[in-house]
């Protein structure tokens, strides 16, 4: 298990094992790939990051994966690799599950919900700590530690 503190101070505690909290995962963080790049979407507040939201009622962890990766970046995903979870101490505490994906195509649309849509980029997710065009979510050690987890996968980025 692993413990830090946000961006936003907040305690927080990261596990690669699946229910390790108990309290039930309701959100979903996908680390997204589309042709060689990171697949990011622009949240109209946050800046860059990757998507991911809240599950619907009724709707599966994965299935809200993908629904998000679509609303928010127009990418369409098949198949999605567990890496963890992690618990935020906020009021109320929630616990968020991180997948990982490739995306197989892109569609264009005229709505992206809160964001602007995807963004495709190149570069090192754990060197943008300075950056103020990355959201809070990309700086703090969760992202950090799920692209460390893909290697301990095989999971080739």
């Amino acid at each position: 298990m692993e413990r830090f503190v946000d961006e936003n101070g907040k305690k927080v505690e990261m596990s690669f094992e699946k229910g390790r909290f108990r309290e039930e995962s309701n959100h979903v963080l996908v680390l997204c790939r589309y042709d060689g790049h990171w697949l990011l979407t622009r949240h109209k507040k946050r800046g860059l990051e990757f998507p991911g939201g809240k599950r619907e009622e009724g709707e599966t962890l994965t299935d809200a994966a993908k629904r998000e990766t679509y609303e928010e970046t127009g990418g369409i995903i098949r198949e999605l690799v567990f890496i963890g979870e992690y618990k935020v101490y906020d009021d109320p505490p929630f616990v968020k599950t991180i997948y990982f994906a490739e995306a197989e195509e892109l569609i264009p649309k005229d709505d992206y919900m809160e964001t602007d849509g995807s963004v495709l980029w190149r570069g090192n997710v754990n060197e943008i700590q300075d950056d103020p065009s990355f959201s809070f979510i990309m700086k703090d050690q969760v992202v950090e530690l799920a692209v460390g987890r893909l290697a301990d996968l095989d999971v080739t980025i």
